[in-house]
């Protein structure tokens, strides 16, 4: 720590300079832990450097993407649990470049606080690197800013991006797909990162008990199940495409199976989802029920317990099911790809 540094004119204006480095320290525990043979800074530099092994990749690709929680962190603030959504963070963004085949290689995140609060800042932290563990991914860098005014004192906001790499044979390609192929559900965790703002409404979670048991929850609590974290992909999706054909996979985020599934689908296909074959989890019956919310907005807002969607040959789909399995994903199937004349990319029977 830097104990030289202090202004006390910009401490005066609500910006403690010296709870940004003591939140440094308290974190490098949890960085260490995603530390690979490709680390080369230590965290608290101006870059996170991150040395690329391209051994195995004749024609690497590089596969960005970026997001954030959205207003599941109101969810953190009110049940005052910061330590998870670090990993709804991470997997909203290294399930995304999973999409195209690429492992993810290293992650930075963005906090933007209202008041900088340490310890608070390294259980955010904490849920990051644990993130990075679950995928393979190094993190190695970031950025806190106290933005007082800007953001209420017991808030923030956070955001992250990765990058990963595959390569470009081995790019996933939907124009591969022919009808009869099976499309296979890996299950979610809950309702992961999206719709939140729907949930916070039909629960009135401001003025709710979250910490009371819910019988329909299995007696969980209404928070504790929200808070769940979403589930990240990657290790075993990885290992499935080391031994399977895959032609398409769907992150179900924002937007739910209508939005999503299309993304990945070619003109002249669609996906046909078997609805009475999907696991829908307990608190999407709760939200629909609560909310009185019609079963179409359900599927266009929510993942509904399908977190990924993955296409593979009909003739590759058992081999494919044994090791989602063997790899920790009680995968199923949920589906087909059929020839259309239409512009609809997914209908649930």
């Amino acid at each position: 720590m830097n104990n030289k540094s202090r202004s006390e004119s910009y401490a005066a204006s609500g910006v403690d300079i010296t709870a940004g480095y003591k939140a440094v320290e308290l974190m490098k525990e949890h960085v260490a832990r995603t530390m690979l043979n490709g680390h080369s800074s230590d965290i608290g530099g101006f870059g996170g450097l991150f040395e690329l092994d391209i051994t195995d990749m004749p024609h690497p690709v590089l596969v960005s993407g970026t997001d954030g929680v959205g207003t599941k962190l109101k969810l953190a603030f009110l049940m005052d649990k910061h330590d998870t959504v670090g990993i709804d963070c991470v997997a909203m963004c290294v399930n995304d470049v999973l999409c195209v085949g690429a492992k993810p290689l290293f992650f930075l995140d963005y906090i933007a606080c209202g008041k900088n609060y340490p310890e608070k800042i390294a259980d955010i932290v904490k849920g990051v690197a644990e993130g990075c563990v679950q995928s393979g991914a190094e993190l190695i860098g970031g950025e806190t800013a106290e933005m007082p005014g800007f953001y209420p004192v017991d808030e923030y906001d956070l955001a992250g991006f990765t990058v990963g790499a595959v390569d470009k044979a081995k790019v996933l390609d939907k124009n591969t797909m022919e009808e009869g192929d099976c499309v296979i559900a890996l299950p979610s965790s809950g309702v992961h990162s999206n719709g939140f703002s729907l949930v916070r409404k039909v629960f009135d979670v401001e003025n709710a008990d979250l910490k009371e048991p819910v019988e329909a929850l299995g007696g969980k609590s209404l928070g504790d199940t929200l808070l769940t974290p979403t589930k990240i992909y990657v290790k075993p999706m990885l290992k499935l495409m080391e031994e399977v054909q895959v032609k398409a996979v769907s992150h179900i985020t924002g937007g739910g199976f209508y939005e999503n599934i299309p993304r990945s689908i070619p003109d002249g296909f669609q996906a046909r989802i078997d609805k009475s074959a999907l696991r829908i989890l307990p608190i999407f019956k709760l939200i629909m029920e609560t909310g009185n919310i019609p079963e179409r907005d359900m599927f266009n807002t929510f993942n509904m317990g399908v977190g990924m969607s993955v296409v593979v040959p009909a003739a590759q789909a058992g081999k494919a099911l044994e090791i989602l399995r063997a790899n920790g994903e009680d995968a199923y199937i949920m589906g087909e790809i059929a020839k259309t004349d239409t512009d609809d990319k997914v209908v649930l029977l």
